[in-house]
């Protein structure tokens, strides 16, 4: 008696303890459970702590919240332009409806598999292999949109799509190749071609400046020497007038230029009738006046000694008067260009000047 006794304390005790068991529910952090009483769904148990009918209530499912990643293994798909291709996806979604998670779709992750193989079939179909390779952005939004509207009657949200690779066929690929390294030495040639192009046009500039610059500089150096020698010239000019030269000096300047004006390099014959008159005018004026200054009365008997000794005299007067006025002429010269002025040349003797006792009255200068 007393051992029946026991075991049926030991039967209410185990009955208690997994009654307590039975009736307490702990449900972690982004989890929820689908609760059935009866075989009908009851409740939706949220994270914490939660209590159940012991034996009368059961767990149908246990529900991840979190945002889940699935990788799907490479799918062949067959482009507009007939070529297959593989295409390697990477979904991400979370359960936003656990109980429809559990009730309106058996196994959601296979059928959100099946679903996103036959979408990316579907958009890659209408696509050709260029645009498939170049237009991930556009694939990827498409297959968002209808794997997020047809999964939505599920209690899933799609949240987004990846497409990790797209490898084309081995032939394709070699093919595509040859293309990238034709079109890379393609852009390279033009690179080249356009930075030659730009250095020739800076060199260009640069000696288009540099020419600029060299007739600037001759330009200014042609004015500065320009007016160095105006200024030169209005210095000898302005010297010439304020030393007063009388006609006698002018005249014998003038028979004294002209050895220097035979001495060019032109083999020429210089013909200077009316300008050598007039100096010899201005000359026998000169000896003339010379004769005046002495009282010397006119004779009929001249003594051809004493001409020669007035005219010495009075080509010695005329000389030393063009000395006086050369020397200053050379000094104002020397004084507008800041050299030091140079000795006065020899004056040519007044017999050469007029070119000997054979003069005829025409000045014959004839360069060999």
């Amino acid at each position: 008696m007393e051992q029946i006794v026991l075991i049926l304390v030991i039967a209410i005790v185990v009955l208690v303890v997994t009654t307590l068991v039975k009736s307490v529910r702990i449900v972690p952090q982004q989890r929820m459970d689908v609760i059935e009483r009866l075989g009908k769904y009851q409740r939706t148990l949220s994270p914490g702590l939660n209590l159940l009918v012991p034996f009368v209530d059961s767990v149908r499912t246990k529900v991840d919240m979190r945002e889940q990643v699935v990788s799907f293994p490479p799918q062949p798909v067959i482009t507009s332009d007939n070529l297959v291709v593989s295409i390697d996806t990477v979904l991400y979604f979370k359960v936003v409806d656990p109980v429809r998670a559990t009730y309106e779709i058996s196994h959601f992750l296979q059928a959100i598999e099946q679903l996103t193989v036959t979408t990316l079939r579907n958009v890659i179909g209408s696509l050709d292999l260029e645009r498939a390779l170049t237009s991930r952005e556009e694939i990827n939004r498409h297959l968002s949109g209808v794997l997020d509207e047809t999964t939505g009657r599920w209690g899933i949200k799609v949240t987004r799509v990846e497409i990790k690779a797209i490898e084309p066929p081995p032939s394709i690929r070699d093919s595509m190749e040859k293309q990238m390294r034709a079109e890379r030495d393609r852009r390279a040639a033009i690179l080249n071609a356009e930075g030659h192009k730009q250095a020739q046009i800076l060199t260009a500039e640069g000696e288009k400046q540099a020419a600029v610059l060299r007739a600037d500089g001759d330009r200014q150096a042609r004015i500065l020497q320009a007016e160095g020698q105006a200024k030169a010239i209005r210095t000898v000019f302005d010297a010439i007038h304020q030393a007063n030269p009388s006609q006698k000096v002018l005249a014998y300047q003038y028979l004294q230029s002209l050895p220097q004006i035979a001495n060019g390099t032109a083999n020429k014959v210089w013909i200077l009738p009316t300008e050598l008159t007039k100096a010899l005018e201005g000359l026998g004026g000169a000896l003339g006046g010379l004769a005046n200054m002495a009282g010397d009365e006119p004779r009929q008997d001249v003594d051809a000694s004493a001409v020669e000794r007035e005219a010495a005299a009075a080509a010695e007067a005329a000389a030393a008067e063009a000395r006086r006025v050369d020397e200053a002429v050379r000094e104002a010269e020397a004084e507008a260009s800041g050299r030091p002025g140079l000795p006065a040349p020899g004056l040519i003797p007044p017999s050469a000047a007029l070119g000997g006792a054979d003069y005829d009255g025409v000045q014959h200068i004839e360069k060999h």
